[in-house]
């Protein structure tokens, strides 16, 4: 299907890779083009085979998935990166986050749960929890003084409300439930809000607002 979601399974234990291929398989409108066994393997598939979505490990031999997650992002920057992790406040994947992942999933995740982080992850909703934003923004450290980022001052006051829910780490649904607007609505601000401030996803527009000390106690 040319209007598919084409994945890219990165893991050096065949076993997890076989499972995630066989749910994802299975659903409709998803189709697995490859997978890796390791880092070094993801970065030449991804630019061989031009995934929508790259299911990533962290701890992986050769090259683990943070360096592979940062020269993918390099070189691939359309590439969505879902991080792989068995614990679900695992530094590793913090890290990868800040490489530029756009979310993160634990292995044990049900059927359901993947193929929907995997379709959150390509419509570019960030796959993180409340918990795993503010646990996040702690490893990141102390924020600087308020400020604003480059572009902050383009956006338009119902754009600033976006930015700030996105800071708190909430979905477009989320979004669009707390500020009365349709889904759709928000993911139009949502484009623009990343355009304006110039991060790459909404995880990187979360780190931006922590850096520049626009993340406030809803985040």
């Amino acid at each position: 299907m040319t209007d598919g979601i084409r994945v890219l399974i990165v893991d050096d234990q065949h076993l997890i890779r076989l499972g995630f291929r066989l749910v994802l398989e299975a659903e409709p409108g998803i189709e697995v083009v490859g997978e890796a066994s390791d880092g070094a393997e993801a970065v030449v598939l991804t630019a061989q085979l031009r995934p929508d979505v790259v299911l990533m490990d962290v701890r992986m031999p050769r090259l683990d998935g943070i360096a592979a997650t940062e020269r993918i992002v390099a070189t691939q920057p359309d590439a969505r990166i879902l991080i792989l992790t068995t614990f679900d406040l695992d530094d590793y994947a913090f890290a990868a986050l800040r490489a530029g992942a756009g979310g993160f999933l634990l292995k044990d995740a049900q059927g359901a749960e993947l193929i929907s982080a995997v379709r959150a992850v390509h419509r570019g909703d960030a796959v993180l929890s409340p918990r795993v934003t503010r646990r996040m923004i702690e490893l990141m450290g102390s924020p600087a003084e308020a400020s604003a980022p480059p572009g902050y001052d383009e956006l338009t006051a119902r754009e600033r409300e976006v930015f700030a829910a996105i800071a708190g780490g909430g979905t477009n649904a989320e979004i669009a439930g707390e500020l009365f607007l349709s889904e759709s609505t928000v993911k139009t601000h949502v484009s623009r809000v990343l355009a304006k401030i110039g991060a790459r996803d909404r995880v990187h527009a979360v780190i931006i607002a922590h850096r520049h000390g626009l993340a406030g106690p809803a985040a």
